[in-house]
């Protein structure tokens, strides 16, 4: 590396671009230009490397992102795509004791939203004083009336917040906007941190840096803590992997060790709120809930809801589970109430708000509404109701007197005519920050999301967050939609931060514990993981056998051929080898295995999914770019090669809980049925020349018949290594073995003493097996051990998954 002659020189070629707009608070330079002392470090520590080293450094950060997996879905008119999660490498430096005082401004903020929470589902009181206006409460969609007089277990509305601040020209912070409903982005901040931690790896043990792990620690505690009889279990509440921070629900599940639920793991049971896990119903008492409150309920909030669970509110009614926030508290998200909050905390707390709200005027008060006709061209303008932060511009949104969309009448008219419905905000100037964009340093505008959580001791604020960075000079566009970025937010004080992790030191002796319950969704998804992957397995078998016989018959048809042909369109259309050598349906089964993992997230190891994906990812380019015969074989062999490592990775390193079990009795299934099929078709003295060499090949046992069997392959030998040899891990009897082991490692309910359907069916045939022997099973009787293996399929669904 060749370092700069100079620190000196280093310095002004790093700055040399970095130019603050006039009249803008900037977070790395003062007015006067030199440097903030919180920055100084790190901006040190970048002019002292090479920029192509600085490159490498990112590179670290943004491969660490994705061997985490870590994504957001980018939606379009078109529909929604994966995208890699938008790293600024840079992150936000902000003082320790400005930020205490950022803090503590926040938790009384959090205080009076409390209050306003339990009196819009309460008494009533501020609208009855006048402090806040019947009408805005009453239009509010996220006013839920059926919530109204349910008090929460634990006699508290809000346990999780997150607020939008910025930085104001004049150096101070303001509050942008309030998440209440359901905030998300924690998770986020703790794979920022991950990511940074990996880009300065050399610099960041040194920096001071304040540390988040306590912080979940002590959120993991107080969740557990609501728990109170010390039954039910802890659980987040997810609408599912389409939404756009599913990635983070699982995340923070696996991290803390929770639950992760969707609605239709939950049943209400005589007001008792019950998941459906592979032993019955268990109770839940904790429930973080992170979907929209309406969608909670269908029998109670909306009924045309598909993710809800019947019965919620009359759980929360009865008191029998704590929910992380109370339903109904996304009414404290309207930009209109910041327009009343100041007041508000005067007249419940004695005290003005320490931190100051964006001025907001709401557009249904005559006074207000002159205000603002007057001042329009100042002043940001947007639906009351809103949730959007005043720099989120959409179609329904004037700037500075000017609208976006030409759909809209002069501000006045629709001033006038929609004043109600309106609320203006003073037009925002947001500090900058400095970012590297193509090896530039360049100042971003940017907003930090700050979160708090309820503890037994008060609110705690963690002690970073997240940064929303511009992807340009225009504030309007920091949306990670519109293509801005996130960064991380460093903390930093003149002593070394105190070291913290997420495992607190607990007295007396230590306690094994172990895994939990497994819900029933995700039990059934490992299943299905299992046998598409096995049948993904078979199809490429099949598929590789086909295109190497393919390359030897040239265009000479073969019976061969045609019944292979046959055989390939039981996964699926038969593939015409001169346009798709791969077809179709090898697509359409990543799909779904795809589907089945990424439901599974939190209970799968990384290197699982990663090599998941990297199938996927290869079946894909296969299918681009292969030619019939030697190629696509060749090319099929790759895949079985990645398909070796997915059953090593699962094998070798997963945790033998019961959801592994689950995997691997998919796999057993789905093997044993493809075993059927293809002895079934080929295992015949009618199939075409070749057929017993066929099976021994997609069967993965030429060696072992070799070496087992001192002739060439006849029908005997080859039943006997396929379907009867209980050594064999291809072999049906070995499949039968291996589902009765799993099945009774599995946590078993009470069956009158007797046999469960599923254990009585796999002891009936792996006995009909064990007795039997080549001579005696003829062809048909594969069709029947085919059908008697779903039909345990369907036995353990309806035992386990239902």
């Amino acid at each position: 590396m060749d370092e700069p002659a100079t620190l000196e020189e280093g310095l002004d070629t790093l700055l040399d671009s970095y130019h603050p707009p006039e009249g803008v608070a900037d977070e790395l330079l003062r007015a006067d230009g030199s440097i903030r002392p919180g920055w100084e470090p790190l901006i040190t520590h970048l002019a002292r490397h090479d920029p192509a080293e600085i490159a490498q450094d990112f590179e670290r950060g943004d491969q660490y992102l994705r061997d985490a997996g870590v994504y957001f879905r980018h939606y379009t008119a078109e529909g929604s795509t994966v995208r890699d999660w938008p790293l600024s490498h840079l992150p936000v430096i902000i003082a320790e004791e400005e930020w205490d005082t950022l803090a503590a401004g926040l938790v009384q903020r959090a205080e009076v939203l409390e209050k306003v929470m339990a009196d819009l589902y309460g008494p009533g009181d501020l609208v009855r004083r006048g402090l806040l206006p019947a009408s805005l409460v009453a239009s509010n969609p996220e006013w839920l009336r059926p919530m109204v007089g349910v008090q929460p277990r634990d006699g508290h509305y809000l346990h999780v917040l997150a607020f939008e601040v910025g930085r104001s020209p004049d150096g101070g912070w303001l509050v942008l906007g309030d998440r209440t409903q359901a905030p998300s982005g924690a998770g986020f901040a703790l794979e920022n941190r991950m990511a940074t931690a990996r880009i300065f790896h050399d610099f960041m043990p040194d920096a001071n840096v304040r540390r988040l792990a306590g912080f979940f620690r002590e959120f993991r505690d107080a969740m557990n803590a609501l728990r109170q009889d010390g039954e039910g279990r802890v659980a987040i509440l997810t609408p599912g992997q389409h939404t756009d921070t599913y990635f983070e629900h699982a995340y923070i599940a696996r991290y803390l060790g929770f639950l992760l639920l969707e609605c239709e793991d939950l049943r209400v049971v005589e007001g008792r709120l019950m998941v459906r896990t592979i032993n019955g119903l268990e109770p839940v008492s904790v429930l973080w809930r992170r979907l929209d409150s309406r969608s909670a309920d269908p029998l109670e909030l909306d009924e045309t809801s598909t993710l809800g669970t019947p019965g919620l509110v009359g759980a929360l009614r009865n008191r029998s589970v704590s929910m992380l926030n109370a339903l109904g508290s996304g009414v404290l998200e309207a930009r209109a109430l910041m327009a009343f909050l100041p007041r508000i905390s005067q007249a419940l707390t004695g005290a003005p708000l320490a931190l100051p709200n964006i001025a907001t005027w709401w557009c249904g008060q005559d006074k207000e509404l002159s205000y603002v006709r007057e001042n329009f061209e100042k002043m940001m303008i947007g639906r009351a109701m809103s949730t959007q932060l005043p720099f989120d511009i959409d179609s329904a949104t004037a700037l500075g007197g000017k609208f976006r969309s030409t759909a809209h009448p002069p501000v006045r008219q629709w001033l006038d005519a929609e004043g109600q419905d309106l609320v203006a905000q003073e037009a925002v100037t947001l500090s900058t920050t400095p970012a590297m964009i193509d090896g530039q340093l360049l100042p971003r505008p940017m907003v930090v999301r700050v979160f708090a959580v309820r503890t037994p001791q008060g609110w705690t604020v963690m002690p970073g967050g997240y940064a929303r960075i511009g992807k340009t000079e225009d504030p309007t566009a920091l949306a990670m939609q519109a293509g801005g970025s996130v960064s991380d937010v460093w903390v930093t004080g003149e002593k070394p931060a105190e070291f913290d992790s997420l495992m607190a030191t607990r007295k007396g002796p230590f306690v094994r514990r172990m895994p939990g319950r497994l819900p029933a969704r995700a039990a059934d998804n490992l299943y299905w993981l299992g046998r598409y992957v096995e049948r993904a397995n078979s199809q490429i078998r099949t598929l590789r056998a086909y295109h190497l016989r393919l390359e030897t018959a040239g265009a000479t048809p073969m019976p061969m051929m045609r019944e292979l042909g046959k055989h390939l369109a039981t996964f699926g259309k038969a593939p015409d080898p001169a346009t798709q050598p791969v077809p179709a349906s090898l697509l359409t089964l990543m799909d779904a295995t795809g589907f089945c993992a990424a439901k599974v997230s939190d209970r799968f190891s990384d290197d699982g999914l990663h090599a998941l994906d990297d199938l996927s990812q290869e079946v894909r380019r296969i299918a681009e770019v292969s030619r019939p015969g030697e190629d696509t074989a060749r090319n099929m062999g790759r895949l079985l090669r990645i398909l070796a490592a997915f059953a090593g990775i699962s094998n070798d390193n997963m945790f033998r809980f019961s959801g592994w079990r689950f995997m691997t009795m998919g796999r057993a299934v789905e093997r044993g049925i493809q075993m059927c099929s293809l002895l079934h078709r080929f295992a015949t003295s009618r199939a075409p020349q070749g057929s017993y060499d066929l099976c021994i090949e997609i069967g993965d046992s030429v060696m072992t018949h070799r070496r087992r069997y001192s002739v060439e392959i006849n029908r005997n030998t080859l039943i006997d290594l396929l379907a009867l040899d209980p050594e064999n891990p291809i072999s049906l009897v070995y499949q039968v073995n291996l589902l009765r082991e799993q099945q009774l490692a599995l946590p078993h309910r009470q069956f009158n003493t007797q046999l469960s359907p599923v254990a009585r069916a796999l002891l009936t045939l792996h006995t009909d097996l064990s007795v039997a022997s080549p001579e005696t099973l003829n062809t048909d009787d594969f069709l029947t051990l085919r059908s008697e293996l779903w039909a345990i399929s369907d036995s353990i669904t309806a035992q386990y998954l239902s």
